[in-house]
């Protein structure tokens, strides 16, 4: 059974960790972001960050610099750094008027990207002259919301996802911070805001928003989930192949790669669950990671449960809970230990305030037959 974190009964809106993974920062729906640190082998309260209006949307955590930056539906980011025992917020100029609605640190730490309903990315860096953080648009030719962003391993690629059925990657290269950029097979040219890839997750009579995306180990692959409950993995060392699954699933709404050639996908179904790719890029689908049941009621049988039900000629109305550990929909999904080349443990958290640490050792021994590659 993976270890599992009641945090109430609020929904978890997104997480965070530290590199440590000593301390954790949620945001349970609304404009505060807790941050909890491991005591004695339990999680407390350390200090909550009031500086947003409205619900926080999205948290990352940078390991080396230790810096958080967390954006809101109030249209601000703010980059945390903690200062004599205490965190103190700095604001960023994103210049949209739409809500920001997902935010992430570049893998080198010296900028960091933010989605929004504005319809572009402020991909936002520190100006030393001025001592604050200012961002640079991407536009076109994005045309809704931007509802997820995952950076390359080179730090210059940018994976967008937004309700217009579109994955994107971009160029998000800032000269002012940077040496030119070595070529990739996503491209050569890239300038600050060069369509590199453009991904439709949309067919004839069938499509949805896409959720979440997610840059594989190498940069060759990425993976993105949709509304629609599909899972699709583009490779660019193939010539952009790409290759879906549309499951009867409920849809998902975050993966993430946790192997060079396996991802995890989770969202409305309440349940992680593993697609992998064979050698030539094409995806399968593996199984469900949770290995619960749903308990019987102690002292009461199936056939005494039956006999009951027949004598009052009703039906049983009282059973509510689900056959998962998250009793509702997972809403993000992060890595706890490893690299997306290989994770051995990573993190959920959901709409029932429940926050999961699954150990891959654990379920490999919890469900015969499966076996990450």
């Amino acid at each position: 059974m993976p270890e599992s974190l009641s945090f109430g009964i609020e929904p978890i809106t997104c997480h965070a960790w530290n590199r440590e993974r000593t301390k954790l920062a949620i945001s349970p729906n609304s404009p505060e972001v807790h941050i909890y640190n491991l005591e004695r082998g339990e999680w407390k309260l350390e200090e909550v960050l009031k500086e947003h209006d409205l619900r926080v949307t999205g948290i990352d955590w940078a390991p080396n610099t230790n810096r958080i930056v967390t954006c809101s539906a109030d249209r601000n980011a703010y980059v945390w750094s903690y200062q004599d025992g205490k965190w103190k917020p700095t604001l960023v100029l994103l210049r949209i008027n739409r809500a920001a609605t997902c935010v992430k640190w570049s893998p080198l730490e010296n900028k960091f990207a933010v989605g929004s309903g504005a319809r572009l990315i402020s991909v936002c860096y520190f100006e030393k002259e001025n001592d604050w953080w200012v961002s640079k648009h991407i536009k076109k030719p994005i045309r809704s919301t931007v509802t997820c962003l995952d950076w390359h391993p080179n730090d210059i690629l940018l994976a967008a996802g937004s309700t217009d059925f579109k994955v994107r990657v971009f160029s998000a290269y800032i000269k002012e911070i940077e040496e030119r950029p070595q070529s990739t097979p996503w491209g050569t040219k890239m300038p600050l805001g060069q369509l590199m890839a453009e991904f439709s997750n949309s067919t004839v009579g069938a499509g949805g928003w896409v959720h979440s995306v997610c840059f594989s180990a190498s940069g060759d692959r990425v993976a993105w989930v949709g509304h629609d409950s599909s899972v699709s993995v583009a490779d660019a060392s193939k010539g952009m192949a790409v290759s879906i699954i549309r499951t009867d699933f409920l849809p998902f709404l975050s993966c993430l790669w946790v192997s060079e050639k396996a991802l995890v996908a989770a969202g409305h179904g309440c349940c992680p669950m593993l697609f992998e790719l064979d050698e030539n890029s094409k995806m399968s689908y593996s199984g469900k990671l949770d290995a619960s049941s749903k308990k019987e009621s102690s002292g009461v049988s199936a056939m005494k449960k039956f006999q009951s039900l027949d004598r009052q000629a009703r039906t049983e109305s009282n059973d509510t809970s689900l056959g998962t550990l998250h009793q509702n929909a997972v809403t993000s999904l992060c890595l706890h230990t490893g690299t997306k080349a290989g994770a051995t443990k990573f993190s959920t958290a959901g709409v029932d305030g429940l926050l999961a640490i699954w150990d891959f050792k654990g379920i490999e021994t919890g469900m015969r037959g499966l076996k990450l590659n």
